[in-house]
Parts: C-alpha cells; sequence; structure tokens
C-alpha cells in the first residue's frame, strides 16, 4: 500500500528501509552520482528536482538519524555529515534540502512527548520530508483554548516547497517559543514561491504564509536553549552542504595542469573533512551526555567546520576562474554556480555575533 505524496499529490510506495551504515554510503553515492548528471540543467533552468527528491526520500537515506527506539538506524553525526557531502557534490540545492530535514528531526529527538515523537518518526520512517519555518513577528501564536491560531509570515525556508510536514517556530503573546508541526495542507496555511536570489536555485526555498492555522497545544515545545544539539547539528550539516559544493569544483578543476595551487586547494577540502568528521564524534557524545560543556564543545567545534566549509568552498569555486583559462567562463559549463551556491550560503554563515559567543566560551574565564 502507498501513501499520499503531499507536494505532488500521487500514490507513493513505503520507503526502503537502510539496515547499515555501508548501505547508508552506498545509497548516498549512488544518488549523488544521479543527481549531478542533470544538475547544472536544473539550475540554469530552474527546475526544481522533484523526481531526484522522491527517489531520495523513498531511498530511506532521510530516515537514518531515527532513534532505534522508533524503529531507526540512528547513524553517527560525522557519518551523517558526510552523507550530506556527498548529495550536495551531486546537486548542492538537494544536499541543502536533506540538511534542513535533518536538522528538524534532531529538534523531534529531543521532544518530551513520547507519543508525539513516535508518531512523527514513523512518518520519517514513511518517506515524509520535514522542513522548519520560524515566524518572527511577536505574538503570531495566540492562545485560543487548548490550541494556537497561528498567523503572519514566515521567514523563508529552503525545501519549504517541497515539504509533507513544517516545523513551526513561533512566539506566544507572552513572549514565549513554541513550536509545533503542521501538514502542509493544514487549513489557512499558504506556501509561496518567493526565492529571489542567484544562487541555490532550486532549493525549494519559499515563504509560509498563515491565516488563522489552527495548532495543538499538545503538539508544542517551548524548551529552547541558546546552543543545543540540534543547533550543533545545523552548524555541521551546513558544512557538509558547503563540503559538497568545495569538491564539486573541485572536480572540475582536474581538467586544469597539476599545480602547487591546485594541490593546496585540494589539501584545503581535505581539512574542511577531517573538521567536519572531528565535530561530529563530539556531537555524538554531547546526544549520549547532553551537559552544558559538551554541547558547547560540540557546538563551537560544529562551527569551526562552518566556517572552514564556507571559506574553502568559495575559494575552490574562486579558483576555477584563475587556473582553467578562458573556458571556465562558458555558459554553457555553468560553472558559476558552484560560485554562486557557495556565496549565497556563506551570507549565512559566520557574523560577530559567533565570533563573540566563541571567544567568550574560550576565553571568558580567563
Amino acid at each position: 500500500m502507498g501513501t499520499v505524496s503531499r507536494f505532488q499529490d500521487r500514490t507513493r510506495p513505503a520507503a526502503h528501509r537502510i539496515e547499515s551504515e555501508e548501505e547508508a554510503i552506498a545509497t548516498a553515492r549512488r544518488l549523488a552520482a544521479d543527481f549531478a548528471l542533470q544538475a547544472s540543467e536544473r539550475d540554469i533552468n530552474r527546475v526544481f528536482p522533484r523526481a531526484e527528491l522522491d527517489a531520495l526520500f523513498q531511498s530511506g537515506l532521510t530516515a537514518v538519524t531515527v532513534p532505534p527506539e522508533n524503529e531507526g538506524l540512528d547513524v553517527g553525526n560525522a557519518l551523517l555529515g558526510e552523507i550530506v557531502a556527498i548529495i550536495a557534490e551531486g546537486d548542492s540545492s538537494i544536499g541543502e534540502c536533506l540538511e534542513r530535514h535533518f536538522t528538524v528531526l534532531e529538534e523531534l529527538r529531543s521532544e518530551q512527548n513520547e507519543e508525539r515523537k513516535a508518531l512523527f518518526f514513523a512518518h520519517v520512517l514513511a518517506g515524509d520530508h520535514f522542513v522548519a519555518a520560524a515566524f518572527p513577528e511577536a505574538g503570531a501564536a495566540v492562545p485560543s483554548g487548548l490550541h494556537y491560531q497561528l498567523s503572519g509570515r514566515s521567514l523563508r525556508a529552503p525545501g519549504i516547497l517541497f515539504a509533507d510536514w513544517i516545523a513551526v517556530e513561533a512566539t506566544d503573546t507572552q513572549g514565549q517559543s513554541v513550536r509545533f508541526y503542521l501538514p502542509r495542507e493544514a487549513a489557512g496555511l499558504q506556501i509561496i514561491d518567493d526565492w529571489d536570489g542567484f544562487g541555490q536555485r532550486t532549493n525549494g526555498a519559499g515563504t509560509a504564509v498563515a491565516q488563522g492555522v489552527t495548532g495543538n497545544a499538545e503538539e508544542m515545545d517551548d524548551q529552547r536553549q541558546r546552543h543545543s544539539t540540534s543547533s550543533a547539528l545545523a552548524a555541521l550539516l551546513h558544512a557538509g552542504t558547503d563540503l559538497g559544493i568545495a569538491r564539486a569544483a573541485l572536480v572540475n578543476l582536474r581538467e586544469a595542469p597539476p599545480s602547487a595551487s591546485i594541490g593546496k586547494l585540494a589539501l584545503s577540502v581535505q581539512a574542511t573533512a577531517a573538521l567536519l568528521e572531528s565535530a561530529g564524534n563530539k556531537l555524538d557524545f554531547s546526544q549520549v551526555g547532553p551537559s552544558t560543556g559538551a554541547v558547547e564543545l560540540a557546538f563551537f567545534s560544529a562551527s569551526a567546520a562552518k566556517i572552514m566549509a564556507s571559506r574553502t568552498a568559495l575559494e575552490v569555486a574562486n579558483a576555477l576562474f584563475e587556473l582553467s583559462g578562458s573556458g571556465a567562463t562558458s555558459i554553457g559549463r555553468n560553472l558559476d554556480r558552484h560560485w554562486r551556491n557557495a556565496r549565497i550560503r556563506a551570507n549565512d554563515t559566520a557574523d560577530d555575533d559567533l565570533y563573540r559567543a566563541a571567544a567568550e566560551h574560550y576565553f571568558g574565564g580567563s
């Protein structure tokens, strides 16, 4: 028996179950090779990767972080970062969708309501796509009996055009953070394709507009922390997507004559992968024993990988034009997409607030 794919309104079979980490990596490599075949054409013409996303979510790869108690595999975070990097090397827009999906699942892992957690992890195992959307306006969620009424406009969210479920983050009239899950077809919820950017053109970014959408109070979680395993994972997987962009650009440099400059770039990509692996291991530890110190260590390690990956992706993408000759500027080759994708994501990478927080973390007590 199939289930209904909400964003395409058609029947789909139950998703495959991946049984091992080896199968997960092999599946990621196979899918990425397929995704890469027409990634450039999709970018040029802004053709959404709907068939590719169907294949991704049916493969079982999108459920590999579901905990064992909920019938999942629960792979390590270093491996998860590598999986996102592999997919992003094939198509960074698809990698970004996967990045955002797994971040929502980490939030779901921390849910206190076991019944709700089991329900949504079952949807994940069935192949459903999750995306988070933040409603920044104060009082967007208004208490109404045992429910909330959600109104307003979300920030633009990558992947939301394709999502089956939207994890809403909002504040109520008392200034408290609330979180609940809405099906894409919820009454009063509209998803708008308003993407306006020169990179990540097919990542399904859009805005949610809510007009009195009802959310059940039992489906909310107002337990928020400044740094958490989910914010650490978000940084880690952001690094994974950028690492994939860097690798994709580096592949195109194979046509250039070998040089010290290219060797330096190759080692920078390897160093980024090592940082991602190290941060993933620290995040594993913080999930098992989520003390404040362990979570902060994981967060800042993942943030370092994120910053390094962003810089490396830009550096390799720039080098394509410096080292590959005039042919690199051909419109048909579309090599500038790597720079465009890396550049637009870099705007969401390092800022002064993060650097100040890092300084306080490492030197605040000295």
